[in-house]
């Protein structure tokens, strides 16, 4: 005997409650719970023993070929999948509305088509005319590449069925896609769900590498349900500011390769550019020492990447409760640096707003920043300019202690190929590096006494 049973999900987050409210218990949205169809729940109990079928178990030590990749021809998309695009896998694709997704996928997918192999780009967003026209603004009117228009999931596999099944299949987006195997609109959880499940079905068994567009939430997080982001193999996130040229794109998951790898890409008219050397875009040129800036090796992937930490510090003649402003960095980060100068080093930020900015709009979670951090600190408190040649690196204790920090070589190599000829570190890892001089310091008050003069 079956039972309907009532399901209400949410759709920023896909948790699921048996009735309405105005607020998700979950993710704490308001007014995102809709209801969808219904269940259909067996009471009878079945024999789970019987009526399966039997399942080839293998070990750990067979043999395994790696997959083969197909290129993209571009090396930074190719650097973030892992080495290029696996057939039969499937990836998701997220970024903020207008910061390049579509324009990165269709010159990949112009690149692949030149080079021989068959690319379908369907788009529920826009006409086929819409994606013609930004493809001949890019230059790649010319490219044989297969366009459609749709939103039936049920459709395109049809279309893509009648013949030899295409090397990648590009879906702008996913939300838009409808799936006619169960009710709700386009975007809901279900139907995102239902609409992945099928062409990525379809991947795994045509061989067809197929890659989803998602769209991203407020926080930026990729929207629809979190099963999503399990059910395929690699998941990438398109990152950047609109009023910068940069734009990241970063490995959040990968089936087939090592995560937080990122491919670097200017925006310019005629589309994204590969940017072979990321640290040009994140190190102010200047001719002159400038206080408060300093430079940090910071670390994605296996990429080192220079960025430009800038402090400025300054004094309230008035009783004001002094400011703290950062961008780029953790501001709780930021308050237990400052609270290691005063304390352990004996330098007062109580009387002095703060400002620090990482240059270039770049973000920072690496916590080997801190040392560049601090010494940017008392270098804008004493005006004292740090030289241009010097980088540095190192996780700061609450103790005052400096820290050993992860790839130190692969660090300084970047900073000596890139003209630098001096770098402060932890002590316990100034191993030299061939190009440059290293100077170790076990605690940050040497530092101190070193940048401030104090014998």
């Amino acid at each position: 005997m079956a039972k309907a049973k009532r399901k209400f999900v949410c759709q920023q987050c896909g948790s699921v409650g048996n009735r309405w409210q105005g607020q998700c218990d979950d993710c704490g949205e308001w007014n995102s719970i809709v209801e969808e169809a219904a269940e259909t729940v067996f009471s009878a109990r079945h024999d789970l023993h019987t009526g399966g079928r039997a399942l080839t178990l293998v070990g750990l030590d067979d043999k395994v070929e790696l997959p083969p990749r197909t290129t993209t021809g571009i090396a930074e998309f190719d650097r973030a999948l892992g080495g290029g695009i696996v057939p039969g896998s499937a990836t998701l694709i997220g970024g903020d509305p207008g910061i390049g997704k579509s324009t990165l996928l269709l010159q990949a997918a112009a690149r692949i088509a030149t080079a021989g192999h068959s690319v379908a780009y369907i788009s529920g967003e826009e006409a086929s005319d819409q994606v013609r026209l930004r493809a001949q603004r890019l230059g790649l009117g010319g490219a044989p590449v297969q366009l459609a228009s749709a939103t039936s999931v049920r459709d395109i596999l049809t279309t893509l069925g009648e013949g030899a099944a295409p090397t990648l299949l590009i879906i702008d987006s996913i939300q838009t896609m409808h799936s006619d195997l169960i009710e709700g609109a386009p975007g809901t959880v279900s139907q995102v769900r239902a609409s992945s499940q099928e062409l990525i079905r379809f991947a795994k068994q045509r061989g067809t590498a197929v890659i989803l567009v998602g769209h991203v939430t407020k926080d930026g997080s990729i929207a629809g349900p979190r099963v999503l982001e399990h059910m395929v193999d690699t998941v990438l996130s398109f990152e950047g500011e609109r009023s910068h040229q940069y734009r990241i794109l970063r490995a959040i998951k990968n089936r087939f390769g090592g995560t937080d790898e990122i491919g670097v890409f200017s925006m310019v008219a005629e589309g994204l550019e590969e940017v072979a050397n990321p640290s040009a875009l994140f190190l102010t040129h200047r001719d002159e020492n400038v206080t408060g800036a300093t430079v940090f090796p910071a670390l994605e992937g296996t990429r080192p990447v220079l960025v430009e930490i800038q402090a400025l510090v300054v004094r309230l003649s008035s009783g004001a409760t002094p400011r703290r402003a950062v961008v780029g960095w953790d501001n709780g980060r930021l308050a237990m640096i400052l609270a290691v100068l005063e304390a352990r080093c004996g330098l007062s930020f109580s009387t002095c707003e703060v400002y620090l900015n990482v240059a270039g709009g770049y973000r920072l979670s690496d916590p080997a920043a801190d040392l560049a951090v601090a010494a940017a600190l008392m270098s804008a408190l004493s005006e004292r300019p740090v030289p241009a040649d010097i980088v540095l690196f190192g996780e700061i204790a609450l103790s005052g202690e400096v820290r050993p920090v992860a790839h130190s070589p692969l660090r300084l190599r970047e900073a000596a190929k890139l003209g630098f000829n001096r770098a402060f570190v932890p002590a316990a890892t100034a191993d030299g590096v061939k190009g440059i001089s290293v100077s170790g310091f076990r605690a940050l008050s040497q530092l101190v006494d070193q940048m401030l003069g104090r014998g």
